[in-house]
């Protein structure tokens, strides 16, 4: 079977579904057109939830960057002058 007919089996299936409820009383509201306003809506929520932690992830990263170059100019700064003592000696002996 392919993917076509299958979808098409199960929206057939659905639109039975909401048309049985629906002659039950119990509501009106599923049907096929529902579904895929529900999905478009959904997939748009995911969309911004995946953008959110994107700029989350952006963030920290940066702040991470920063955090390191820092790192490195307090060690530069740290352990340059006792490799210039260690030139001196080597170059005294």
């Amino acid at each position: 079977m392919n993917t076509q007919k299958l979808v098409n089996f199960a929206l057939e299936g659905l639109d039975n579904l909401g048309y049985h409820l629906d002659q039950l009383g119990v509501t009106g509201k599923v049907n096929r057109h529902n579904l895929a306003a529900f999905l478009m809506a959904e997939q748009k929520h995911f969309e911004g939830e995946w953008d959110s932690l994107q700029a989350k992830f952006g963030r920290r990263r940066s702040e991470i960057e920063h955090l390191t170059q820092s790192l490195e100019k307090r060690a530069d700064s740290l352990i340059s002058p006792v490799i210039e003592r260690i030139s001196s000696f080597r170059t005294r002996s």
